[in-house]
């Protein structure tokens, strides 16, 4: 199995359009808790073994979904059967995933029926995903909030149903609501809204996992923010805590695990970063409005 799963990530390293693919960290597994590297099977092993496993992901880069099949393929030749849930299908659809799935639709049919958005999420990067579940005969769960109820929830945040998030949850989201906005710190309503907005989604995602009852588990696709284990969708699920790994982007200047603990490495966010090369995209950023 050793040399069959190498062989993949072999092939797995091979996309084009990644910078930094050189870099020391790229391809390393850092155990965050345990502050040392580990082999990528070891940690998946381990994933194996949870009731729940989340990936992490940017969303725009090849390889992480690359390694999310790898990863998906590994846990699935070392235990039984469970569940694939996706952040990119919305909850409301999952009746008529669960039919086309009965009705031996491929992946393209599911996408359909789960009203996949194509262009959005960049249908491409999330088709082999899709063809696993349906290849390995795992149910495909539509996990989260729709586009309606995170704008309800972003009009009248108490729509949420949630508790008052804890003071650390808050400032992590704020953190990182602002540096998605390049620096800019949104209005305060507005930046509240979008907060509970968030954890309106985690606990969606969460529910999705535990509410069917997957009697193999699951493993989630869905991006690092709702990955992370002191923000994200760990908080709000029941019965188990999940292996969380977050893919993450090397960065030039960066050559250490120790050098990304100012962002979302800390020890309390993900059990395993799996380091990658850098997607080339222009910065976003670049031409914010200041």
């Amino acid at each position: 199995m050793r040399g069959a799963f190498l062989a993949v990530l072999a092939l797995a390293g091979c996309a084009g359009g990644l910078r930094l693919q050189d870099h020391p960290l790229a391809g390393r597994v850092w155990d965050v808790r345990a502050q040392t590297f580990v082999a990528p099977e070891e940690m998946l092993a381990r994933a194996a073994s949870a009731r729940h496993v989340i990936l992490g992901e940017t969303h725009d880069n090849p390889e992480h979904h690359r390694m999310q099949r790898v990863a998906l393929e590994a846990i699935a030749a070392r235990g039984g059967p469970r569940a694939l849930a996706m952040e990119q299908f919305d909850s409301e659809h999952q009746a008529a995933i669960d039919a086309a799935r009965a009705n031996g639709a491929d992946a393209e049919g599911l996408a359909d029926a789960g009203h996949f958005d194509r262009k959005g999420w960049n249908w491409p990067l999330y088709r082999p995903l899709v063809e696993f579940a349906r290849e390995r005969a795992w149910p495909l769960v539509a996990a989260n909030l729709s586009r309606s109820e995170a704008r309800a929830v972003m009009a009248e945040p108490s729509r949420s149903g949630l508790p008052p998030a804890q003071p650390a949850v808050r400032e992590a989201l704020e953190r990182d609501m602002i540096e998605g906005h390049c620096g800019h710190r949104p209005e305060a309503k507005r930046l509240a809204a979008m907060i509970e907005a968030q954890r309106a989604r985690d606990a969606r995602m969460a529910q999705s996992l535990t509410s069917r009852g997957h009697g193999g588990g699951t493993v989630l696709i869905a991006g690092n923010g709702h990955a992370r284990k002191d923000v994200g969708v760990a908080l709000y699920l029941a019965g188990g805590e999940p292996i969380s790994i977050g893919f993450v982007e090397v960065a030039a200047d960066q050559n250490l695990p120790g050098d990304y603990l100012g962002g979302y490495a800390a020890s309390a966010s993900f059990d395993y970063l799996w380091f990658t090369p850098r997607f080339d995209r222009n910065d976003p950023c670049t031409a914010a409005p200041r």
